[in-house]
């Protein structure tokens, strides 16, 4: 009876948890890459894009406990808060790490070929930014379902800006979460002096960077619901098919 009930749900997550092992899987080939990288030319250029990869899954994790807890409605108001702010604090590490690519073009094919640098990077941001999308995906489904659909769409547009200032200030003013956890007072002055007079380069950067990652998100987003959509209308019935397609005029 159980080994029913635990195969009727894994069937009906199934999407789910391919999803899961495939970024696992997805990890598991940059890490191999990366060490083949490292033994082949003695050299740890790009072993960074593993710590990166881990700061990457801290909000994906963040996000699905929040995810798990959203659907007891005592705990939205209780713990999913301090869940979310914790998430917000790491979820630029994800979209981070889309700067990296930049990486290629310091010394880029000097101790290995270009283009096996070029899939190192490529598939470790990719992977780190699904992660991203993801777990804002997770959060946003949480608003939606406690409040309304407007207010979720509300907090994915003004998480992509902030996460976007969020990136700016990791990459070109080397501050990180630890910094916001481990510094909190000295942080915030560094922040508030960059927010009080900020650069054409804040400005520009941010705003690019937001409209970029909103593509992506939103790009999945579809991509995701027009599966749903021809999965829901397969198995729809020639009558259910016929309901729903407009009537004609009569002339």
């Amino acid at each position: 009876m159980n080994l029913n009930r635990i195969k009727n749900s894994a069937y009906r997550n199934r999407h789910n948890i391919a999803v899961f092992i495939l970024l696992n899987l997805a990890c598991a080939a940059c890490i191999t890459l990366v060490g083949a990288r490292v033994v082949y030319t003695d050299s740890t250029r790009h072993s960074g894009l593993i710590w990166n990869l881990f700061l990457a899954w801290i909000p994906f994790i963040l996000a699905y406990l929040a995810h798990a807890l959203s659907w007891n409605r005592l705990w939205v108001y209780l713990a999913i808060p301090f869940v979310a702010f914790l998430w917000l604090l790491f979820f630029p590490n994800a979209p981070y790490m889309l700067t990296d690519l930049q990486d290629l073009a310091r010394g880029a094919g000097k101790e290995a070929p270009l283009w096996y640098d070029v899939i190192i990077v490529v598939w470790c941001s990719w992977t780190g930014t699904l992660l991203g999308v993801i777990s804002l995906y997770l959060m946003q489904d949480i608003i939606t379902r406690s409040f309304n659909r407007w207010l979720g769409w509300a907090f994915v547009f003004a998480i992509s800006g902030l996460s976007s200032f969020g990136v700016y200030i990791g990459r070109f003013v080397r501050l990180n979460s630890w910094d916001i956890l481990q510094n909190p007072a000295e942080t915030a002055m560094v922040i508030l002096g960059i927010v009080i007079d900020p650069s054409r380069r804040l400005a520009a950067f941010t705003f690019a960077y937001t409209l970029f990652f909103l593509f992506i998100f939103l790009l999945l987003y579809s991509f995701s619901h027009m599966l749903s959509e021809q999965t829901a209308l397969a198995g729809s019935s020639p009558e259910q098919l016929a309901s729903t397609q407009p009537t004609q005029p009569v002339n």
